[in-house]
């Protein structure tokens, strides 16, 4: 289940429907692309059309799905520049919500904070420089940071519409990544500044966080790209 402040725990049939497709989009079982079927998935869920229609219009306010005049409903694909675009997006509104965190979180907050960091510290695969993951909702940094702006446009649109589709984008595209331990050492001086009060430290510092992940994948998008260009060389 979301720990989403915007979404709310699953009570009416829709509400479970909702949240059952939604976790089948963002961990791949329905993979991007896939072409939305009413009458399948109403048999698959055991809910009337009209039920589905309310969940499929929910997904679509969060982006997971798109419906085209005279094609219907697919689950949204995940492009490159889709996720670039995010980023860019990201890079802007959570360093604002940084800037207000530090201005509105709690101490106990923070301390909270403080402790998941250290619980993330043990994970095996960040210690190995591996790959730094971070569960949905409360055990996610980002998430936790955009609930302490307490900035209810914020967390409606982060929190709300953006993050199941972030989520959706790095399970397609993969958690390794060699910035795992300079992420989380980030992560930590971010949370310094919040705990100082620092509100344009705090900013600036996840804004650099962010376009510096952005970097991160631009860079292996790049890399990809030639290794492809080489390879059809190749082969001609």
């Amino acid at each position: 289940m979301s720990n989403n402040p915007t979404q709310l725990t699953p009570i009416t049939t829709a509400d479970k429907v909702f949240t059952q497709i939604q976790q089948a989009i963002v961990e791949g079982e329905m993979p991007a692309g896939t072409k939305i079927s009413e009458p399948e998935l109403s048999r698959k869920y055991e809910v009337s059309r009209s039920t589905l229609r309310e969940a499929l219009n929910r997904l679509e306010k969060c982006h997971l799905i798109e419906r085209k005049p005279n094609v219907g409903s697919r689950v949204v694909e995940c492009t490159v520049d889709g996720l670039l675009d995010l980023y860019i997006a990201r890079e802007a509104l959570e360093g604002m919500a940084c800037r207000q965190a530090a201005m509105k979180m709690s101490d106990e907050e923070i301390s909270d904070m403080k402790q998941m960091l250290a619980h993330h510290a043990k994970a095996k695969d960040l210690q190995d420089g591996i790959a730094y993951y971070q569960e949905e909702g409360d055990l996610d940094f980002h998430y936790k940071v955009i609930l302490g702006s307490h900035n209810q446009q914020l967390i409606n649109i982060l929190c709300g519409q953006l993050y199941h589709l972030l989520r959706m984008y790095r399970c397609q595209f993969g958690m390794n990544s060699p910035r795992a331990s300079k992420a989380f050492d980030e992560h930590s001086r971010i949370i310094d500044a919040i705990a100082d009060r620092d509100g344009e430290l705090a900013e600036m510092l996840m804004r650099r966080h962010i376009a510096a992940s952005r970097k991160n994948i631009e860079n292996k998008i790049a890399l990809l790209q030639s290794d492809n260009t080489n390879k059809q060389a190749n082969n001609d």
